[in-house]
């Protein structure tokens, strides 16, 4: 029998919460497909930042380097640890130390799930650059306090980043509907944004396959609105990206439905999957958190390890859960109501 190791990071909040729903989810469906999932739980947390004054210990890579993937439910809590702690010391570096360049977030509407739209159904895979761009962290800040305070955030587009995040899009157009968006503001900075558009230009040639489209990030947040079922694949840089996807958990329902995979696509390290709805603070330990996104992540990691059919198959009891209207609503139904739901139909 294969087994898989997984490393599990709860982390804050709600976390704990769905990433237990998720797991009993998919140690079920690894019963079912006849494999097992070794978990192996890890602390790393805002609670642990106030512990040990990191949000993971020196020695964290190497220890996540062994695994076959990583489970994270939410990191976060502003009240006790600022975000740009808690984001800079553990997810920014997982997800640059596995070069997992490759956000994947699907968006489309469940069984029995509103839209705010009047769309009733849509699918598109938003791919968000994931190790560069705008998120890079270099700049810095000089005479702070001051009033001649200057802070400097700098951008960093290499050729290799662009071209391989566009290109791992062009490939999952070329197995979906053969659509692709590439998403940049080249109106405007005329040195990145138009260095993108030229890489993707270049890049089509090869697909001629695929129909290209280039937005500028206002019209694709418009067109995502207005006429999200004329979208395949987008693929956007790692801060239009990162807001587009807010924008696809939106129409798609709400954050409870949000899943991604931070992928490293020639598997030299682990890739890591993830809900992007935050840890929630509010509502944690209250219960009441939606773990359909988490066990979406969940599915996106069988599929990632090569257990399609078990993907499938928690996919499947997701959407049979929603349509008989259990986690469908934002805030109706119970954490255990909607897992054990999902069981049921898993089995």
């Amino acid at each position: 029998m294969t087994t898989y190791k997984i490393a599990l990071l709860p982390g804050d909040g709600i976390g704990r919460d769905v990433t237990d729903a998720a797991w009993a989810v998919l140690e079920r469906a690894a019963d079912i497909g006849g494999f097992s999932l070794a978990r192996t739980s890890y602390p790393w947390s805002c609670d642990y930042y106030h512990q040990h004054g990191t949000m993971m210990p020196p020695d964290g890579i190497e220890t996540l380097k062994t695994f076959d993937a990583i489970l994270l439910g939410a990191v976060g809590w502003p009240a006790k640890v600022p975000d740009s702690v808690s984001l800079h010391g553990l997810l920014l570096p997982i997800r640059k130390a596995f070069v997992q360049y490759a956000n994947v977030r699907p968006h489309r509407l469940l069984p029995g799930v509103q839209s705010p739209l009047k769309a009733d159904a849509f699918d598109i895979l938003c791919i968000r650059e994931n190790t560069e761009g705008e998120y890079s962290g270099a700049g810095g800040r000089v005479h702070q306090g001051a009033d001649n305070e200057v802070a400097i955030e700098t951008s960093i587009f290499t050729r290799k980043g662009v071209e391989r995040i566009l290109r791992y899009g062009f490939e999952q157009a070329r197995a979906r509907r053969g659509k692709l968006a590439s998403v940049t503001k080249s109106n405007a900075q005329k040195y990145s944004m138009v260095f993108w558009d030229e890489i993707t230009q270049a890049l089509a040639r090869e697909y001629p396959d695929i129909e290209v489209t280039s937005y500028h990030i206002d019209a694709m947040a418009a067109r995502m609105v207005m006429a999200p079922e004329s979208l395949d694949v987008v693929v956007a840089s790692n801060l239009f990206g990162d807001i587009l996807t807010d924008l696809g958990a939106a129409i798609q329902g709400g954050l409870g439905f949000a899943a991604s995979a931070n992928i490293n696509p020639d598997r030299s390290a682990p890739s890591m999957f993830e809900p992007v709805h935050g840890s929630a603070p509010d509502i944690a330990h209250l219960g009441i958190a939606n773990p359909i996104a988490t066990i979406w992540s969940g599915a996106m990691m069988l599929d990632h390890l090569g257990e399609k059919a078990a993907a499938s198959n928690v996919m499947t009891a997701i959407e049979a859960t929603t349509a008989r209207g259990i986690g469908a609503f934002p805030g109706k139904d119970k954490t255990e109501a909607i897992t054990t739901a999902v069981l049921s139909a898993l089995d």
